[in-house]
């Protein structure tokens, strides 16, 4: 009998201790979106494994109240203190915008695609057959601008066009490109846009890499339909620059753990210097956006999930489109790390925003996004926290 006790009461301290570290963990995530990385490098990583912690942190709710326990009110009160930080990773199908009922009021769709080099580096029979698809694809979508992150443009003449097949498929005359670096003198790699509607001006955000070793930019143009001036920024943030072999982790290759344990100390220290670095380009990309005579739009690959401090920094003062007419989780990544959503849309708060869609086809590791935007004759301000 004594054992049998023994035995109970080791569980009860166990999950006692298990439910106090998941609880700390999950303050620590809710501090991510308000602390710089620079600051307290661990902190986001407790961010970027949020759902998992929220979602123990549920297991456990549902422990203790199977239990009848006070511990059930312990961890119900730790994770009310989250408050609507929960609903930026899991938006709810309530109140969500659809677009306008006015046939006058005329809609701008914007896409972003993180498009990989339209599969450049596939060396298999069909090399050309995840470019065609997109191409494809895009053809069907029929944006009015699109935004590209992680560009390919192989000056002429070439067996790989894609700048002169994306006007013709887009209908769009008018373009602005940023390249890193050229190989061979004629393969450009970078960021890029397109639009139906004429460019009045165009710009770049150059964050501090001189050398330009990281290949991360942001671009602007401002675009006129009919009455309207919109500025749009297509951005790119400090990617992991995870190589092939990191990914062993997350797949089914087998490993000595040795292997595994050092691949995971490298993967760790990509993520922990790539995280001070988004959080001060975002900061550079808000100066200036907050510095634009027009309404403005920024989207991309943003690289960061919603509890960080990067997302913060544009959500605090700009409306994220995927919450104002879409619900769930919103997945963009498609690669084998599972990064959640890192692609955004975000908007001026007198911009309206609506039909939000996260694409099915997988033609990269990234998904496409998409939404309609509009400026109302009525303006209406809309809150996020």
């Amino acid at each position: 009998m004594d054992k049998r006790k023994h035995k109970i009461t080791f569980f009860s301290s166990l999950m006692k201790f298990l439910t106090i570290t998941c609880l700390v963990g999950l303050l620590l995530s809710y501090l991510c979106p308000y602390v710089h990385p620079a600051s307290f490098w661990p902190l986001p990583f407790f961010g970027l494994a949020y759902p998992v912690i929220f979602i123990f942190s549920l297991l456990f709710l549902i422990y203790w109240a199977i239990r009848r326990s006070r511990w059930f009110f312990v961890v119900l009160v730790v994770i009310l203190i989250g408050g609507k930080l929960h609903l930026r990773t899991i938006s709810m199908p309530v109140g969500l915008e659809e677009l306008p009922t006015d046939p006058e009021m005329e809609t701008l769709k914007l896409l972003s695609y993180n498009v990989r080099l339209f599969d450049l580096y596939n060396y298999e029979e069909n090399k050309y057959e995840n470019r065609n698809a997109i191409f494809n694809f895009l053809k069907e979508q029929q944006a009015d601008v699109v935004c590209f992150q992680e560009f390919y443009q192989q000056d002429r003449p070439t067996v790989f066009p894609t700048r002169d097949t994306l006007t013709s498929i887009l209908s769009a005359k008018f373009y602005h490109e940023r390249y890193s670096h050229k190989l061979s003198g004629r393969q450009n790699f970078g960021i890029a846009m397109f639009s139906k509607y004429p460019m009045i001006a165009r710009g770049d955000v150059i964050f501090e890499d001189p050398e330009n070793k990281d290949n991360n930019y942001c671009i602007y143009a401002d675009i006129v339909k009919g009455n309207d001036t919109l500025r749009i920024y297509n951005v790119h943030l400090q990617s992991i620059k995870f190589q092939k072999d990191d990914y062993a982790l997350f797949g089914n290759q087998e490993m000595t753990a040795g292997e595994q344990k050092s691949t995971l100390r490298l993967l760790l220290d990509k993520l922990r210097i790539a995280y001070p670095k988004r959080a001060d380009q975002a900061k550079k990309v808000v100066e200036h956006m907050e510095q634009s005579p027009y309404p403005v739009i920024v989207c991309g690959d943003f690289n960061d999930t919603p509890m960080s401090y990067s997302y913060n920094t544009f959500v605090s003062r700009y409306t994220d489109a995927f919450r104002n007419s879409s619900s769930g989780l919103g997945v963009t990544y498609a690669g084998k790390v599972p990064a959640g959503r890192i692609d955004y849309i975000f908007h001026s708060k007198e911009i309206h925003s609506a039909n939000f869609q996260v694409q099915k086809d997988v033609f990269s590791d990234h998904r496409a996004i998409s939404c309609e935007v509009w400026i109302p004759r009525k303006q209406e301000v809309s809150e996020q926290p």
